[in-house]
């Protein structure tokens, strides 16, 4: 009888549902949202925000989405319960991207106008603090024990390290031409960042701060200038880095050992960033130019589906 019901035990939980997704997507050339449900990958909804809206992130406890608003020099908070627009925070001039400390306190935001990374502390509603980097910064990254902020900048071609807790600039890294986007690997021992020109991604070791490693992307058919690395998404294991390739068309599935490309997919037109859903088995990719998100079946090596979202789909976040 004991083993009739740890049998029924397991198999309802293999038939249990999934559990719920949502995907957020930020529409640049719309101001808008988009909400599409992970499970049934349908549209369900859009959100009016702010203008220009580019990089988006969940509050730590996953209840806030913060949308930056570039040509609105502002974040915009949404109630993700709600569906709605219920604040704002200052961000500085022409916020792109930024990032949320692992306090849940904080949010580091790239001023691509003037130059400089600000501070925002959220329950205060203010700007805290700024930090000079080079010229037009974008890319943000932050440690997983929130004590390193690496920012990119795309004319200087470097990515800068910031102390977290002083502000202070802990060094300057010479990457390959118009450096994107950062992200620092799970064990915090690695940081990768794009080069949308040279279609590259260099690799550097954050105890020494040597650079380790170069990924260069190839695609069949497509000249060298037209493969540009852009967002990077880093697996919660540490083993697989994704990074979407900009007009190529392609999201790249890379080895982090060997560096070696692992598998290329096929996706919308320029995707900009990519997601990875919670379990680790699926990625969704923003396409810029064709006004869509693409879900990847990574057990599968598979692009399932495209979806519609709206004009100029940038950033790309996967929560509740």
């Amino acid at each position: 009888m004991q083993v009739l019901i740890a049998l029924l035990l397991v198999m309802s939980a293999l038939a249990a549902p999934a559990a719920a997704e949502t995907i957020y997507v930020s529409n640049e050339q719309d101001n808008t949202v988009a909400i599409v449900d992970g499970a049934t990958m349908t549209l369900q909804a859009t959100i009016d925000v702010g203008r220009r809206p580019r990089g988006l992130a969940l509050s730590v406890d996953k209840k806030t989405l913060f949308v930056a608003e570039g040509d609105d020099n502002r974040l915009d908070l949404v109630d993700i319960a709600k569906r709605q627009v219920v604040g704002q925070l200052p961000s500085g001039a022409d916020p792109e991207f930024f990032v949320v400390h692992p306090d849940g306190k904080r949010l580091f935001v790239a001023n691509e106008n003037d130059n400089l990374v600000s501070v925002v502390d959220i329950a205060a509603g203010k700007v805290v603090g700024t930090v000079d980097v080079g010229v037009e910064p974008e890319g943000l990254a932050v440690s997983a024990d929130g004590s390193t902020v690496a920012c990119t900048s795309e004319t200087t071609s470097m990515v800068h390290l910031i102390d977290s807790r002083s502000l202070e600039l802990i060094d300057n890294l010479l990457v390959d031409t118009r450096p994107r986007a950062a992200a620092f690997s799970a064990d915090g021992k690695q940081l990768w960042v794009s080069s949308e020109l040279r279609g590259t991604v260099t690799v550097f070791d954050t105890a020494t701060r040597a650079q380790t490693g170069k990924v260069e992307f190839m695609v069949p058919g497509i000249r060298r200038e037209g493969v540009q690395a852009v967002g990077i998404e880093m697996s919660r294991d540490g083993a697989t880095a994704y990074v979407a390739l900009g007009p190529s068309n392609r999201v790249a599935e890379v080895d982090t050992m060997t560096l070696k490309v692992r598998h290329l997919y096929l996706v919308g037109q320029r995707p900009w960033h990519v997601a990875l859903s919670d379990d680790q088995k699926r990625l969704v990719s923003a396409n810029g130019n064709s006004g869509d998100i693409s879900f990847i079946d990574l057990e599968n090596q598979e692009v399932v589906k495209s979806v519609p979202v709206g004009r100029g789909p940038w950033g790309v976040v996967i929560g509740p």
